[in-house]
């Protein structure tokens, strides 16, 4: 059932009804666009509700219960959620009112263009009327014209007291309105005819050909809106999967959650370490009133010879003031030494600073291994620089290495009070090694590497031999848990080494690999490949070039 046959006579109500599709189109568009800005709102008004609720903190701000960390971990799946929310509104926007706002413009274009073609089409038949009318209305004239003529004739040629030339004169008028009838019927028919066939062509050619494109169009329409319903439903489920992530996300953070664990922080929190107040002595203080009652007088005890009692032991006011217990603890003033806190709280404050000033040697110790480096580079390569450019700010980091060091020393003298025993550097190398990247003995103060003599002990043998790896001893087992050792230089493979035997390495003919440890007469090198795997290869067997720094040294 097509528009064309069926409505070829509805020019006016098809128009009306294309009208209100677009106008349909876009009122539905406006419903997409304030349910996007729906989403856009709700997901801004979360993320403003998480950062209210989950503001910057510090490092010692940062939650340690559980309660704490699960409700922080809500926080941040509610701020994954608002995102999800965000890319719906985002989708929205994109595929279906974007898409909908250029639809219906094409379509506003497709409409006007149809309309056009069918009032063109229409004004032609109506002109091809007007023409056909025209000529018919002067075949009428003329046919009267030529009947008064004839009339006239007839009466003139039945008088008898007319003149001849009265009666050619008539018949000349005659003849002549007679053949401009019969040219007024020719041309009436030929536009009659013209017309008949132009109307025919309007209603069965034109006019069904342009409704049928109107028809298509708003089909199209209703085809678009209903993929845009669908892409609606999709861009809401696609997010689906990830939202359930984000609630398993909270679930998960809600099932974390321990009062035992919390509870135990509390206790490590708060913990002071002082032991519970023994009881307190009675104190008489009527021992030197005189005595003249009855002998069945109630009197208190007197302390044996004569012993006044201790005064460390009298309930004072400073006594008092350290119980603490349902009182208000006075607040002391902060010191270096934490001495203002309790004795575990102090021990925890201590270890952190240790911690936290070795992390901030290293890193000048790693800044001052970056400088020698780049001036050996400019000592060999003078155009890159000034090798004495350097020194100023490698003297400073060595300034800064020995007041970190001060640093570290002091407090661990303090931690070490706290834990009532004597400490030195070694007793707790992990946490305060002045230099984690070279072994004990091996590094001067200007950072350059020496060698210690004995020690470890190897037998050289006469000939390397790779069944005779050298087996690393109780001095290199005290090393297995420090950082690397510095590379010290290169070397290049001349054989394959298959490396089977414990502390060997592992190389292939050409392969280039990094000296750790030069050859301490054994015929044994000790290198590290760059995937970090270390070990002991020939001396023999290797190209070696050592580094300036370690030249010298």
């Amino acid at each position: 059932m097509t528009w064309g046959t069926e409505l070829w006579d509805q020019f006016e109500n098809l128009d009306k009804h294309t009208q209100w599709g677009i106008d349909f189109l876009e009122r539905y568009s406006k419903f997409v666009k304030e349910r996007l800005e729906i989403e856009q709102t709700y997901a801004k008004q979360l993320r403003n509700l998480v950062k209210k609720y989950c503001p910057k903190r510090s490092k010692d701000d940062e939650p340690r219960f559980s309660s704490c960390v699960s409700f922080y971990s809500i926080l941040n799946e509610l701020n994954d959620y608002a995102g999800q929310r965000e890319v719906v509104a985002e989708e929205m926007g994109h595929k279906v009112y974007g898409e909908l706002m250029r639809y219906s413009q094409d379509l506003k274009s497709e409409r006007k263009q149809h309309l056009q073609e069918g009032r063109k089409a229409q004004q032609y038949l109506d002109q091809c009327w007007k023409q056909m009318d025209n000529s018919k209305k002067k075949f009428e004239r003329e046919c009267k014209e030529a009947e008064k003529s004839q009339i006239s004739y007839d009466r003139l040629d039945n008088d008898i007291n007319a003149t001849k030339s009265e009666v050619e004169k008539a018949k000349s008028q005659l003849y002549l309105r007679t053949h401009s009838a019969d040219e007024s019927k020719n041309e009436y028919a030929a536009q009659l005819q013209n017309f008949n066939g132009e109307q025919w062509k309007h209603f069965n050619v034109a006019i069904p050909q342009i409704f049928k494109n109107l028809q298509d169009m708003d089909e199209r329409r209703t085809v678009k809106l209903g993929e845009t319903y669908r892409s609606f439903a999709d861009v809401e489920r696609r997010v689906v999967p990830i939202i359930s992530k984000c609630l398993e996300g909270m679930v998960t953070a809600a099932k974390a959650v321990d009062q035992r664990k919390d509870s135990a922080i509390v206790v490590e929190s708060f913990k002071s370490g002082f032991e519970p107040p023994g009881d307190y002595p009675f104190e008489d203080y009527s021992q030197n009133l005189s005595r003249t009652g009855s002998d069945n007088t109630i009197s208190t005890p007197k302390n044996e010879g004569g012993v006044k009692p201790d005064p460390k032991h009298s309930i004072s006011k400073t006594a008092k003031n350290k119980l603490w217990l349902f009182g208000k603890k006075p607040k002391a003033p902060s010191l270096e030494d934490f001495s203002h806190l309790p004795p575990e709280q102090r021990r925890k404050r201590l270890q952190a600073r240790i911690d936290e000033l070795s992390k901030e040697l290293q890193k000048e110790v790693d800044q001052r291994d970056a400088l020698n480096k780049m001036k050996d580079v400019y000592e060999k390569n003078p155009q890159m620089g000034d090798p004495q450019s350097l020194q100023p700010k490698i003297s400073e980091t060595m300034c800064n290495m020995e007041k970190l060091r001060s640093e570290i020393h002091k407090n661990e003298s303090w931690l070490s009070e706290v834990e009532g025993k004597v400490s030195t550097r070694g007793d707790r190398r992990p946490s305060a090694d002045v230099n984690h990247h070279a072994p004990h003995g091996r590094e001067s103060p200007e950072g350059s590497y020496t060698d210690v003599p004995n020690q470890e002990h190897r037998s050289p043998p006469h000939q390397p031999d790779p069944r005779q790896a050298h087996q690393p001893d109780e001095f290199d087992d005290e090393f297995d848990d420090d950082d690397p050792l510095p590379v010290i230089g290169h070397c290049k493979a001349l054989y394959s080494f298959s490396g089977q035997n414990e502390g060997t390495l592992l190389m292939k003919e050409n392969e280039v690999l990094y000296i750790i440890e030069e050859d301490k007469g054994d015929g044994w090198t000790r290198a590290r490949k760059q995937s970090g795997e270390e070990g002991y290869v020939p001396t023999s067997y290797v190209e070696i070039a050592m580094e300036k720094n370690s030249k010298d040294s």
